[in-house]
């Protein structure tokens, strides 16, 4: 298979390029009547982000998210910290997360509790427990900046399941994802954690 290097694509007919392709991936269409199409990146295509050691730290960022993304999993790999404090996950658009309006529940199979300043991931949590999982956030409604979210992740080492789902909408276009934990002072010591998004 062969790959077709170019900057520019012109029909035979037209007088001026028809597809701009810049070097930050974006794409400028211009048809024969003249509209214009600007893109960011081809719709579909799955980006992966810097693994990040969770080793140190109350927080763990994943910023600069593109505008295109649709849907986004951060990945959980043998992650724990110093305490006994749930871990969260934070959502925001460029100013910062947000830390009010989350609506959903999360728990165990037999139990679970409500949350409002950010998703709480339940799973059995005790200090230097490793766990691992998925959890998935997806662009509910683009006019309200709406994201719904959904996770299973396992503990290791205390079996356990924790199970949730909720949603959040947020001031601007997504930008950022925040993992910290519910009192945000105990500190991450194992693990690493990444992200895929989706177009």
């Amino acid at each position: 298979m062969s790959t077709l290097s170019t900057t520019n694509l012109k029909n035979a007919s037209s007088g001026s390029n028809n597809i701009v392709l810049a070097a930050d991936g974006s794409t400028t269409i211009t048809t024969l009547t003249g509209t214009t199409i600007t893109g960011t990146s081809v719709r579909g295509a799955i980006g992966v982000g810097t693994s990040v050691a969770s080793t140190s730290g109350t927080s763990i960022d994943f910023t600069s998210i593109p505008s295109y993304v649709k849907r986004i999993t951060v990945m959980f790999d043998g992650v724990s910290t110093n305490g006994l404090s749930l871990f969260r996950v934070r959502i925001g658009p460029t100013a910062g997360v947000e830390t009010t309006g989350y609506v959903g529940a999360s728990g165990s199979p037999t139990s679970a509790a409500l949350f409002s300043a950010g998703f709480d991931i339940s799973s059995n949590n005790a200090a230097s427990t490793t766990q691992q999982g998925l959890f998935t956030l997806a662009l509910l409604d683009a006019l309200t900046n709406t994201w719904a979210a959904s996770w299973v992740i396992g503990n290791a080492v205390n079996p356990a399941v924790g199970v949730g789902g909720g949603s959040k909408s947020l001031s601007g276009a997504l930008s950022i994802v925040r993992i910290t934990t519910v009192n945000g002072t105990d500190t991450f010591d194992a693990g690493s954690i990444n992200i895929l998004y989706e177009g």
